[in-house]
C-alpha cells in the first residue's frame, strides 16, 4: 500500500508541475531523456481543426497518447467521463462531440490541473462540462451515471487497474462504451524490462500487457473487447486502442 502511495504522489507531482509550468506560458513534454516518445504524444495525435478549436492552454498540457474523443465515437446528447482529465483537451472536445443536450465530466486528482481545467473551461466558453476531483481508482459519481468513459494515457500510471475497470463498470450505464487510449506492453515483455522502457514520469510506465489489458476487462464484466495498436512508443511499448462494452440490461 505504502508502494502505491508513493508511486501515486510521484505521478500527482509531476503533472502539478506540468500544470504550473503551462500556467506560466510553458509547454508539456512526455517521455524520459533515454527514450524518444515526443512524437507519439500530445497536441501532435489531435487534427489542426481542434487544436484550433480550444485554448492553447488545453493544448500545451495535452500529454496523451491518442485522441480518445475519436476513438469513443461519441454521439449528441451522450454524457461521458474523461479519467485522470488533465488540462481539459479531451473534456472541452467531448462537450464539443455531445453537444448542448450531453454533458462531459472530467477527473483529476492534482489541484494544479483542475485550476488550469477549470481556466480553459472558461476560455472555451464550455457549459456543459464539469470537472471533479479525485481519483480513478474511486470515482466520485454514482453508478449508471455516464454513457461513455474516455481516457488518454492515465490508466497505464495506476497502481491498482483491476479497481480502475471495476469503477468504470460501476459508473457506466447498461450498455456503455469505455473507449480509451493507453500504453500497452507485448505479452512477452516481463515487467522488468517493461520498467526498463521509462519510469512513472514518462508516461509509459505501469503498462499492462495486451492479453492481461483484456483479461482485467473481462474481469470487470466488460464484453465486445478490442485491443489495436496505433504506433510504438517505446521498444515493444504501444499506443493502443482499447474499446469495450458493458452488456445491456
Amino acid at each position: 500500500m505504502t508502494e502505491s502511495i508513493d508511486l501515486r504522489e510521484v505521478v500527482r507531482t509531476r503533472y502539478a508541475a506540468t500544470a504550473l509550468k503551462v500556467t506560466e506560458g510553458g509547454g508539456a513534454r512526455c517521455g524520459p531523456e533515454a527514450v524518444e516518445v515526443d512524437e507519439n504524444f500530445g497536441a501532435t495525435l489531435y487534427s489542426a481543426a481542434e487544436r484550433d478549436a480550444l485554448p492553447a492552454e488545453a493544448i500545451a498540457a495535452s500529454l496523451g497518447c491518442g485522441n480518445p474523443t475519436a476513438v469513443a465515437e461519441l454521439r449528441a446528447g451522450e454524457r461521458v467521463l474523461d479519467l485522470g482529465s488533465g488540462g481539459g483537451i479531451d473534456v472541452l472536445l467531448s462537450a464539443r462531440r455531445v453537444g448542448p443536450a450531453g454533458k462531459a465530466y472530467g477527473l483529476d486528482m492534482t489541484d494544479e490541473m483542475l485550476a488550469l481545467a477549470l481556466a480553459n473551461k472558461a476560455k472555451a466558453g464550455a457549459e456543459n462540462v464539469e470537472f471533479l476531483k479525485g481519483t480513478i481508482e474511486s470515482i466520485p459519481l454514482p453508478a449508471n451515471t455516464v454513457d461513455v468513459v474516455i481516457s488518454n494515457c492515465v490508466i497505464n500510471l495506476s497502481t491498482d487497474k483491476p479497481a480502475v475497470f471495476a469503477e468504470t463498470f460501476r459508473v457506466l450505464t447498461p450498455g456503455g462504451r469505455f473507449g480509451v487510449s493507453d500504453i500497452v506492453a507485448d505479452d512477452d515483455l516481463t515487467a522488468e524490462q517493461r520498467a526498463e522502457r521509462g519510469s512513472y514520469v514518462a508516461c509509459i510506465a505501469g503498462a499492462l500487457s495486451f492479453s492481461e489489458y483484456r483479461a482485467g476487462l473481462q474481469a470487470a464484466g466488460f464484453t465486445d473487447i478490442e485491443i489495436i495498436s496505433t504506433h510504438e512508443v517505446a521498444e515493444s511499448m504501444h499506443s493502443a486502442i482499447i474499446r469495450a462494452t458493458k452488456p445491456g440490461e
